[in-house]
Parts: C-alpha cells; structure tokens; sequence
C-alpha cells in the first residue's frame, strides 16, 4: 500500500509520500471552505494507482475551536454541579486585569442538565439513575434541538454505572454522545467535564467532515482508508477520530514535532527546539531525548481557552506566522498578528491582498525570490508589494526599514514563545540545536538563535513539509488512563493489565499488534498536581529529579502517591531508512545561483544564493548567504557557517 501524508495549513496543504526510497513533497493551495478538497487534490496531483493509506493532519477542529463554530452542545452532569462547567478554576490568565471578560462557555446555562444520582469518592453508587427523571431530560433534549450531548458524572471514573444508564438512556436521542469514562476516565470534574464538552463541541463537524473525506478517498482508490494524526503524536483511525475529534485539536503541530524528532535523531542531536514557522502561527516545542528522555507530553493543556485533559504533545503556539499583518496601533506601535492574511486573500505579493505581511517584508529585503517560490508555481508580485508597503509604511522612514521593523517585532514575538518551553521550565536554549521547519522557520531560525543564543540550527529535509513528513513516519498509537489514589508500592497490575487488553483487543479489530508502554502520575502526598514518569524500578528517583527540575526542589523523605496509570499502545511504522552520502568537501560553488542584495544590520550587502537541490554533503561556507528550495528558504546572516551532512541536512554554526 502507497502511504501518503497530508497536512492541511492555513495556506498550504502539504503532500509528502515516498518514491523509491526517497522523500517526495508537494504543495497545493489550502481550501479553507472546505478543506477536503484540498486532499482529494492532492492525492490526484500525486496519480498514485492502487491501494493507498492516506494520513491526514487537519485543522478543522481547531478553527471551529478558535472561530467558536462548533456544535450546539448539551451538558448532563450530576445535579448541582451543572454549572461547574461555567464556573471553571480561580486561575486567570491576566492577573491584574480587573475588567477581562469571564472565559465563553461552550454550553449555554439553559442547555445543563442535573441527574439526581450520586457515586461515592471509592466508587460506591450512593444513588442510582431515576428513568422517569431521565425520560423528562430526554424530553427536554428534544425540545432544545441540541446536536449533541456530553456526559460527565461526578466520580464516573470510581464507577461507571450511573454513566453507563444514562448514557443508554440518551441513546434514543439519535445524537453524537461524548461520554466521560470512555475519553477521559480521570479525576478532577472541571478538566473532564470541559474535555467531554469540547468533544462534543467538536463531534458533528469533525465527524461529518472524517466521514465525507474517508468515503471520498475510499471510492477514488480502491480498498484505502484514512487515519489521522492525534494531538500525541500517535495516528488513529479516521472512525476513531470522529467519534473522538479531541483528539485531534493539535494534529499538524504535532506532525511537526514527530518530524522534528525524527529526523534530528537520524543526524545525531537528541536535544532539540523545535521551530515550525507557517503561515498563521508558529509552534514551538522541546525535546530532551539526552539520558533516556523522549517527547514531552502533557494532559493539562488548553485550546482556546479550553482546558483539555487527553494526551498532547507539549506544544507552545504564538500568533505568528508568515501571513502575520503588520500595522500600527492607536498609540503609533508597531504591531504584527495575531491577525493573519490566510491564503485568501494572503500578503500582497500574492497579488491579491493590500495589507503587509511577514511574507512581504522578507521579500522587500531580498530574503525571498520572486520566481522560484514553491519551484516557481507561484510568482511573486514584488512592484505590487513595494507599492502597498510604500501605502502602509506609516512614520517610517523607508520601505526597508518598515520591513526590517516587521520582522523585528515577530522574531521578538516568536522568541517569546520559545523561552515558554525552555527558559521557564528549567532549560537551557544553549544546550539545544534550533530544528527550523515550516514554510518560515529557516528563514528566521538564525536571527532567533543570535537572540537566544542557542549556538546551532538544523534545517532538515524538506523543511516546509516536516510536519507532513512526521505524520507519514508516525506510529499507530492509543492511550489509556485511569485514576486510583494509591501510595507508591500498591499493587497496579490488574489495572494496567486491563487497560492493555483493551487496547490489544481494538488493535485487533483494526488487523494491528501493539506494544505497551506503562506510565504513572505522581505526586507527594498532599499536592495538587502531578508528574508523569514510566512505570518501573527506579521511578521515584526518577519523580525526584524531575520536580527538582520542574519546581526548584525535592523532598527525598516525603511520602509519594500514584494519582493516574497510564498505558500507551503503539504499533509502529514502518522503519524510514534516510539515504546516507559520502561526504567531500567543497564551497557549495557548482550549486551557486546567483548573488543578489540582501538587507542585513541596517544596509543591503552582497548574498550568495544557492539551490539546495545541488549542494553536496560536505559542503561548507559562510554568510551572508540565501538557500533556496522549493519549500522554504534559508537565510545565513554575515560570519554564520552552514555546512551539509551526509543526510542532506543543512547544519549552521551560530557566530
């Protein structure tokens, strides 16, 4: 079977597939009205006959998140904590902000429902389900013309069967049903609540979209099938996912971060700062594989101020993106994004928008070619652009300095954002090597790291199509959890036991084998929050180092206690062999293009321009210099040295 991936963006919806061993990347213009569309033209640009599994990391949930264009939503819960939901935690997110509005509720108050019954902390049924009482929410779901309902129980998790009776009863209602125990079997009822909520929120959009592009894929290639990209880093069926779409609100960074991960192991750096640039946003995270490390994956994230407790990888997003819009606000500051030009009607040198873009200014600085953009399929507009900046450039002197200021306040912005994942948790950047994806990231990833001062930067293979790459190089992955209040040392092996033999019995149903891997949250007696380690000898030392990293201190002496037992099934891919290349050095010269002025420090200088596609592993030289390539470019500032390695890579020493 033909594997291909495809990763819809808010600009490009990347398609990357492998052909003879070998990486292949295409581009096709993102259709945010329907973003089907924009696979199924992809597949059909690609002509592939036969079988195929198409991989797909959509953003479908999330705008419906971020645009508040979901589901008409109904909430049923334990009476008297209906409005649990509303209230949420004490934790604001501005501090000081004494006028910030109260955080929107996905369910509106006349849409909660209360269910006389109650289960006991240790999982007691104190009092069942009344079916009478049950009848009449039915009734009232009915009248209210909801789309779909969540279920979350107070305790649900110590015992399922009050869920489970009015989770039977509401099935009359011919709706989507996101019930708790089933995604999220865990304490803390406001985080449950929120995530069954959310998925419900999400489920008759995600669904009927899943649906629609699995048939159409299914018809177009005879016996194919779709499967998507988890927030985890895992791939799931396309069924799966539509019946729980929570999973899937962070599915192209988490592609990104997979192909980040993947491909700076096969170089030889095991301690990474992602930096995926695109046309929206960018996404950042960190990856310490050093001393047995791996990918950092948390259950306390938040989506659109929605705070969603199933697995993600830990991923922090910044509204900036190549599409950003630069403008000066009422006070005369310079501002660029959150606001993006998308695709429609994108930066002006796309030759339809009038509003100056991150795209725009790189390309006022001589950082980008106007004729081989994407391999030369889109030109662009470079009169029409400095025309606009020329409009918009407001008090600024010049065209240039107006660019060189956008492009100071995004790497500011996204800078930021970087120091959330590192600096803030105990990290050093300048132990890490900068990976720089996206459409963007190489263009920018030297300028950060002279800021950061993290002294390395990796450009991988295809670099504007990495998170596409990481979700075809993806494993098959399922997650289960379940919370038990236990001292560390009681016995979990039935639980563990029994949440492995769900997942192998689901990966039999789809023709899969899965290994396990087991995981416990802990915490010292007492606290309010917990850390994750794998389950084995060895993990309360483990605990220990990881809350002196974390928060600045242990205690070596105080009682520890497991709150949560988690157990990932995964079935891996098959194994991605990058073709290795003798190395001979050389100055990259028979790869020269031309050299063209490029604005750096304030003044135009001579840069040499290079196509990635002739340089040779053992190349070497020195900035100021421009590599371009289909997906990206790659901009090397004065006295930095890039040189290639056997995979193709491009590795920039930071002066």
């Amino acid at each position: 079977m033909m594997r291909v991936a495809i990763d819809t963006g808010g600009t490009f919806t990347d398609c990357v597939y492998l052909r003879d061993g070998k990486l292949v990347v295409l581009k096709v213009f993102s259709t945010p009205l329907d973003p089907g569309r924009a696979v199924l033209n992809g597949l059909e640009q690609i002509a592939t006959d036969g079988s195929v599994v198409v991989r797909h990391g959509t953003t479908v949930g999330t705008n419906a998140m971020l645009e508040r264009k979901g589901a008409r939503v109904a909430f049923v819960t334990t009476k008297g904590f209906e409005d649990t939901i509303s209230i949420g935690r004490q934790a604001r997110p501005k501090l000081y902000d004494w006028f910030q509005p109260a955080p929107e509720c996905l369910v509106p108050g006349d849409l909660r429902f209360g269910v006389s019954e109650r289960v006991s902390a240790e999982g007691e049924i104190l009092r069942g389900v009344d079916s009478s009482e049950m009848k009449e929410i039915v009734a009232r779901l009915k009248a209210a013309k909801v789309d779909a309902v969540a279920v979350s129980l107070l305790f649900s998790f110590a015992n399922t069967k009050n869920e489970r009776d009015v989770a039977a009863m509401l099935e009359e209602l011919g709706l989507p049903l996101s019930i708790s125990h089933r995604i999220l079997p865990e304490f803390r009822e406001y985080e449950r609540a929120s995530t069954i909520v959310a998925n419900a929120y999400l489920a008759p959009k995600m669904g009927a979209y899943l649906t629609n592009l699995a048939s159409s894929v299914e018809s177009s290639y005879e016996d194919s099938r779709l499967e998507v990209m988890q927030s985890s880093g895992g791939i799931i069926s396309a069924k799966l996912a539509a019946a729980e779409p929570v999973r899937t609100v962070l599915s192209g960074p988490a592609g990104g971060v997979i192909g980040a991960y993947k491909m700076a192991g096969l170089a030889g750096f095991d301690r990474i700062i992602g930096f995926d640039m695109g046309g929206t946003s960018t996404d950042v995270c960190l990856v310490d594989a050093s001393a047995g490390g791996g990918l950092h994956v948390s259950n306390e994230s938040v989506v659109s101020g929605i705070p969603i407790g199933v697995p993600m990888l830990d991923i922090h997003t910044a509204g900036a993106g190549g599409g950003s819009i630069a403008r000066f606000d009422a006070g005369g500051m310079l501002r660029v994004g959150p606001e993006s030009a998308g695709s429609m009607p994108g930066p002006i040198c796309f030759g339809k928008g009038e509003l100056p873009t991150v795209t725009d200014a790189n390309l006022a600085l001589g950082r980008l070619d106007t004729e081989s953009f994407l391999g030369g399929s889109v030109a662009l507009d470079r009169e029409r652009m400095m025309h606009w900046m020329e409009k918009t450039r407001g008090p600024v002197a010049t065209v240039e300095a107006f660019a060189a200021g956008i492009l100071q306040v995004i790497e500011t912005s996204m800078a930021k954002a970087i120091r959330v994942i590192s600096v803030e948790r105990g990290y050093d950047p300048r132990d890490f090597t900068l990976v720089a994806f996206g459409g963007g990231g190489p263009v920018h990833a030297c300028s950060l790291a002279h800021m950061l001062r993290v002294p390395r930067v990796l450009v991988p293979m295809l670099p504007g199509a990495l998170s596409a790459v990481g979700i075809l190089l993806a494993d098959t992955m399922r997650e289960y959890s379940r919370t038990v209040m236990q001292p560390l040392g009681a016995s979990l092996e039935d639980v563990f036991v029994e949440m492995e033999g769900l997942g192998a019995e689901e990966f039999r149903a789809e023709g899969l084998t899965g290994e396990s891997y087991r995981s416990v949250d802990l915490r010292y007696q007492g606290q309010g929050y917990e850390l994750n380690v794998p389950f084995g000898a060895g993990m309360a030392e483990q605990f220990h180092a990881l809350h002196q990293r974390r928060y600045g201190f242990s205690n070596e002496a105080r009682a520890i206690e497991v709150v949560n037992v988690r157990v990932r099934m995964v079935h891996a891919a098959e194994p991605f062999e990058a073709l290795r290349q003798p190395v001979r050095e050389g100055d990259g010269s028979h790869a020269l293009i031309e050299t063209r002025q490029v604005y750096f420090d304030g003044e135009f200088q001579a840069a040499r321009v290079y196509d990635r596609e002739k340089l040779r592993p053992g190349d070497t030289f020195a900035g100021p210099a421009i590599v371009s390539e289909y997906s990206s470019a790659t901009v090397l500032p004065p006295g930095d040295v890039l040189r290639v390695d056997e995979l193709g890579n491009l590795v920039i020493e930071v002066h």
